[in-house]
């Protein structure tokens, strides 16, 4: 067998969708080199290189075969008593069957035999020609093609001006080298050779490849393309971050910054960086409408001081055009900016003009959805709800009220008709033009984040009453309407408005706003927003919300703590501000020697339970006999008042702590006493003392989702 060569494929395209190069790159390297694999075309030690530019997707293979290996196989025809003759001879059934897969000119002799257990079959071994790369290649790249993630495909003519092809952008040119031989295949009308084109603009005519490892070095250096997308990306980066040192600067915030990084390396194939800036006076407008529209409709990289994280005037531009003198890209894109920042002074400027709280009515206009009604009538829903849990957590329901009506004023405003994705923010910069209260202003401010940071404070405390009244109008609001999340969809964000509830929850209580008198609970803020539609969710509905909250924290934990520990806490739906702490506690328990018999104990007691029906009512103490019985029960009271009165304290690990005592009565109980006695009073007893313990086991959590399976 010939041995294995570098091998290059590369499909050359009209420009592909940015925000899917990436993904369409690696998905075609992995699909030719799984293809391949599954034919036995790679040879061992291959490395995978994917390739991806605005203009093509390439792999390269380090290892791989002319044609795979011939291997060994095994078919099963039929039983013997059917294929054989009592002497041996071939019957009609039998050569059929040969003649089917063509091996009529088998000697019927050679056929081996082998027992499935019942019958005695016959069975033909023979050696399975390796594919051929040729071939397999022209199957895989069919395949491939036919598999990749395509956000939207096209269909388009071929020069022939009859046959019409369907991918996601026309193809103009296909690669295939094995060494520093063409593949012959075909797809998208386009037969394979060794030709490739370098950069639009600084590249001229055809690129010979004389090898597949000549590839990468040949593009870099006579088509001035850096095909991989990583180094690209590392390229790009490197000259950003030296161009921001040299200025004394910062790129921002990291997450923004890594998100445009990977549109901008989509958009060229020699990236270079230049510096451009804008007259300071566009300062005065609030930084984040700057920062978008230099980042979402013009992809350039803002700058800030490092000192003081301000917007600076200065910008960074990737260009793909690598020039001695870039005055002329520098001036392009600085007379590009210009009237887009002016549009936002201009937007920024004339919303002023309006008070946000005049333009409250407007909202009445706008449908949040139609079997919901207008954002006006969502707000009045909020504002009552945002009042409800200002009383319960301490804050001035007022200034809770003031908030949320005019906390979607702003989706009336030019600026955020221009950019929806400034909703908020900038209603928070017009609520403190007009002089609204800075609470009031922060509120407005951080209503669209996902998740509160901070304990609550009397600072944030109206913030934190809207956060919360809105997420639970959205959760319970969309889901009676039948929208509930399904699979992988989640169109309204409930998902993300449950996680930022539980935040809510988890911040109120570490603000100390969720003790002594509160009345704010879960529950409780469900039935207060349910009471507030003109058609309310059904009890049922706010059942589902309810559990699926739970899960959604039951998903977040399960990531920092023992699932059993995180389900044994879900499972008795506890006040939700209280969740982290117990599974804490349950996680300190399960590290105690006695946990794992009492988790099996309270297991086999929950199962007993379950068979009996009614209330089993009280402990009889002139009932107890066995002095097994009579120990467990001096145990649990007690255990009982301690455990309960750490429990009322918070400190759920003290309480379980005071539980892990009693194992050792629960242990002789089980050994010595039968619970299901034959005398329905003694039973009916031993049940009641069960289901005591039970009670009291099972206070901060479910210990029997502590038990082995």
């Amino acid at each position: 067998m010939s041995a294995a060569q570098p091998f290059l494929l590369e499909l050359f395209t009209e420009e592909l969708p940015p925000k899917a190069l990436n993904r369409l790159g690696q998905a075609f390297a992995d699909g030719i080199a799984a293809g391949l694999q599954s034919r036995g075309l790679l040879a061992g030690g291959n490395a995978v290189t994917a390739y991806a530019t605005p203009r093509r997707l390439a792999v390269h293979l380090s290892a791989v075969l002319p044609q795979a290996a011939d291997t060994e196989y095994s078919e099963k025809l039929m039983p013997v008593s059917v294929g054989l003759t009592a002497d041996g001879q071939a019957t009609p059934a039998l050569l059929k069957k040969l003649a089917a897969k063509g091996l009529q000119s088998v000697d019927v002799a050679s056929l081996a035999r082998e027992s499935d257990g019942k019958n005695e079959q016959l069975v033909y071994r023979g050696i399975a020609k390796g594919a051929a790369l040729q071939a397999a290649l022209q199957t895989v790249l069919e395949e491939t093609l036919g598999k990749l993630p395509i956000p939207k495909v096209m269909s388009y003519q071929l020069a022939d001006g009859t046959t019409t092809v369907r991918f996601v952008r026309p193809a103009h040119g296909l690669v295939a080298l094995h060494g520093d031989r063409v593949v012959d295949v075909t797809a998208l009308g386009l037969r394979a050779g060794r030709s490739t084109y370098g950069h639009r603009f600084q590249s001229e005519g055809p690129i010979e490849l004389a090898s597949a490892d000549a590839y990468e070095d040949r593009l870099r250096e006579q088509g001035r393309v850096i095909a991989s997308f990583a180094k690209r990306r590392d390229a790009i980066e490197r000259q950003l971050r030296d161009q921001a040192a040299r200025l004394g600067a910062s790129l921002g915030d990291e997450a923004d910054v890594a998100a445009l990084l990977d549109e901008v390396c989509a958009l060229v194939e020699y990236p270079t960086v230049y510096v451009g800036e804008f007259e300071s006076e566009f300062l005065a407008v609030p930084q984040e409408c700057l920062i978008l529209t230099m980042r979402l409709n013009q992809k350039y990289f803002p700058l800030f001081d490092a000192a003081t994280g301000k917007l600076t005037h200065r910008f960074l531009i990737v260009s793909n055009m690598e020039l001695a003198d870039p005055s002329n890209i520098i001036e392009g894109n600085q007379r590009v900016v210009r009237p887009r920042l002016a549009d936002a002074r201009f937007f920024f400027e004339t919303d002023k003009k309006v008070p946000l709280a005049e333009r409250v009515e407007q909202l009445g206009t706008v449908v949040y959805h139609n079997k919901l009604g207008s954002q006006l009538e969502r707000s009045q829903r909020v504002r009552a709800l945002a009042r409800w849990v200002a009383q319960a957590i301490g804050a001035d329901p007022g200034r809770a009220d003031r908030a949320a009506l005019l906390a979607k004023a702003d989706l009336v405003t030019g600026m955020v008709g221009e950019f929806p994705e400034l909703q908020g923010i900038m209603g928070a910069y017009y609520a403190e033009a007009d002089g609204e209260a800075p609470d009031v202003v922060e509120a407005i401010r951080q209503q669209y984040r996902i998740r509160l940071e901070a304990p609550v404070t009397d600072a944030s405390a109206t913030a934190a009453a809207l956060f919360l009244a809105e997420r639970a109008e959205t959760l319970l609001g969309i889901w009676s309407i039948g929208l509930a999340p399904t699979g992988d969809k989640d169109p309204y964000g409930l998902r993300r408005a449950a996680l930022g509830l539980i935040s809510a929850f988890e911040q109120l209580e570490a603000g100390g706003r969720l003790a002594g008198d509160s009345a704010l609970t879960l529950d409780a803020l469900l039935a207060q927003a349910a009471a507030g539609f003109a058609t309310p969710p059904t009890p049922k509905q706010i059942d589902e919300v309810r559990a699926f909250i739970f899960e959604r924290y039951r998903n977040q934990l399960a990531g920092q703590f023992d699932r059993a520990a995180v389900d044994a806490v879900i499972a008795v739906a506890p006040p939700l501000a209280q969740v982290p702490a117990r599974v804490r506690a349950v996680v300190a328990f399960s590290a105690l020697p006695e946990a794992a018999a009492l988790a099996a104990a309270n297991k086999r007691i929950g199962n007993i339970l379950k068979k009996v029906e009614g209330d089993p009512g009280q402990v009889n103490e002139a009932l107890l006999a066995e002095p097994a019985e009579k120990a467990l029960a001096e145990s649990v009271r007690t255990l009982r008042p301690q455990a309960e009165g750490k429990f009322a304290q918070g400190d759920f690990a003290g309480a379980l702590s005071v539980l892990s005592q009693a194992r050792g009565p629960v242990d002789a109980f089980f050994a010595d006493v039968m619970v299901m006695a034959e005398d329905p009073a003694i039973r009916a007893n031993r049940l009641a003392l069960l289901a005591e313990l039970h009670r009291v086991m099972n206070h901060v959590a479910d210990l029997s989702r502590l038990a082995a399976a």
